[in-house]
């Protein structure tokens, strides 16, 4: 017993010291150990989206792609290299982020396997495999098979797939390891902090820095919370258990994909029964929304984030649910207004005009996420009604804002990045990393509509909402490259292959270089 506790003081005592260093080595800014390559950015291979409608956002698109580009990066003894990097920290990666950033890297799929990025998660928790990288958070959000899903609808690459579900099994193996995995688990040097999930009954313990939202107040029961980092250490995190069953739903959906009914509805019933567990347990019938729980007596920990929106995502909403959740999008008491999907309603005692992080500012992948929310339930034009506002606030900030950047995250009141208090800073800027989700990823598929693109079955969802002529040029799914144009008054088209374009509910085939003509 003696000798474990030494054991665990050095450890911890290393985490400190290893954690200070990281701090001190890379500050706020984003100074890389590694040479980032932007030799391979060429904007000619990328999709090339425009619209009349909103000219300007083609340029923030541009300096997005340039940005990532810029934080392709270069490590020895990486399970896999190059690798997308954070654009955060170059000793460390993040699970969180990178899930988030290969939804939009699937854009460019035909200049890189990106989706092997996850090779440096999966290889060090899974396989114990040797890496010389830094996973700093294990227990951050499980959107491995969220990413892997979209980019596999992107690319087509069964191969891929079928060796990531039949024979390595890391989706199945990431969701079985969260549900048995216990706080203080630490692979020394390959992770640099410990974990605190655990699962329990109806729910998982968790924390905010591993939840990814940082400093937020969630877990509060009264009182403002004052401190940096609150922990309520009996509350069940709603973004937890959600995750988990949107794991189940895509693991599910790529098992049917590849022809395994058997093993596609063994998934769908764990979705099912974690959905009864939600719907049970955390929906609030006075306020009409999905809340944080406390274990001991399943009583409402009431902070409103869109946190919530993780059930919606999975598709675990009832019907008679969805309208109070989508209109709390609408409301500027709730998430809509100017700046939609702050991180906090006005309302709340937490919340900061300045932003203070996860106390009101507004996050690409939380509004990225709600969304998509969106869009499962079918509200298209809401959804590109928020894509618009959320980059028309990303595009004032970086026309007025100097340095004229993208940033990690933004102020919920003005146009400018979001402070953070605890260290007297603004966020981070360069950030393309997640925040390019809103120039590339909302800007294709929510502000100019093409909300589904599906290389496996061939088929382009578009809802098309602008009247001014917009589209899209060199658009690659699979093996198709097309460009989609409406010029006023029709549909106009080419293809190398054929496939099915799908406007607004009306089908039509694509033929290689033809032309479409609608009303």
């Amino acid at each position: 017993m003696k000798l474990q506790a030494i054991l665990k003081y050095f450890s911890l005592l290393f985490i400190l010291l290893y954690s200070f260093h990281v701090n001190a080595q890379t500050s706020w800014r984003y100074e890389p150990f590694v040479v980032p390559d932007s030799s391979l950015y060429d904007i000619s291979k990328l999709p090339q989206p425009y619209s009349d409608d909103y000219p300007q956002f083609r340029e923030l698109y541009e300096e997005a792609w340039k940005l990532a580009f810029n934080h392709i990066s270069y490590r020895e003894g990486m399970p896999h290299t190059p690798f997308i990097d954070e654009a955060f920290c170059a000793v460390n990666d993040w699970i969180w982020d990178t899930q988030f950033m290969l939804l939009y890297w699937r854009y460019a799929h035909n200049m890189g396997q990106w989706i092997l990025t996850n090779k440096n998660f999966y290889a060090p928790i899974h396989d114990r495999a040797e890496t010389s990288g830094s996973i700093h958070i294990f227990d951050n959000p499980p959107l491995f098979a969220w990413s892997e899903f979209l980019y596999n609808k992107m690319d087509g690459n069964n191969a891929h797939l079928k060796q990531l579900l039949e024979k390595d099994q890391y989706l199945q193996r990431h969701y079985h390891w969260l549900d048995t995995v216990q706080p203080n688990f630490w692979i020394p040097m390959w992770g640099s902090i410990y974990t605190k999930i655990k699962k329990v009954d109806n729910g998982y313990l968790w924390e905010g820095g591993r939840s990814g939202m940082d400093n937020t107040p969630r877990g509060r029961t009264y009182a403002p919370v004052k401190e940096d980092r609150p922990n309520n250490p009996n509350m069940l995190w709603v973004d937890a258990i959600a995750q988990q069953a949107l794991s189940c739903d895509y693991i599910s959906q790529m098992f049917e994909k590849s022809g395994k009914k058997k093993e596609a509805k063994l998934w769908r019933a764990k979705k099912d029964s974690i959905g009864n567990i939600i719907n049970t347990f955390y929906w609030d019938e006075e306020d009409q929304f999905y809340y944080d729980i406390d274990q001991r007596d399943y009583s409402f920990i009431k902070v409103p984030t869109p946190a919530s929106y993780w059930v919606m995502l999975a598709g675990l909403v009832p019907s008679d649910r969805v309208e109070p959740m989508v209109e709390k999008t609408m409301s500027a008491h709730w998430f809509g207004g100017d700046v939609p999907f702050r991180t906090l309603i006005p309302s709340d005692p937490n919340f900061s005009e300045d932003g203070d992080y996860w106390r009101g500012a507004m996050w690409l992948p939380t509004t990225y996420m709600s969304v998509k929310a969106l869009n499962r339930y079918g509200y298209h034009d809401l959804a590109h009604e928020v894509a618009v506002k959320t980059i028309q606030h990303q595009l004032k900030t970086y026309q007025e804002y100097s340095p004229h950047t993208i940033w990690e995250c933004y102020s919920p009141t003005e146009p400018k990045p979001s402070y953070r208090h605890d260290i007297n800073e603004h966020a981070r800027p360069d950030f393309c990393g997640w925040s390019a989700l809103g120039p590339i990823s909302l800007f294709i598929e929510n502000v100019l509509g093409f909300y589904d693109i599906d290389a496996q079955s061939k088929i382009i969802h578009w809802n098309r909402v602008l009247e001014k002529p917009h589209g899209i040029d060199n658009l690659c799914f699979g093996d198709i490259v097309t460009s989609i144009k409406w010029d006023g008054k029709r549909v106009i088209t080419h293809t190398n292959k054929p496939y099915t374009l799908v406007v607004n509910g009306k089908k039509m085939k694509v033929k290689p270089f033809g032309k479409v003509n609608t009303d």
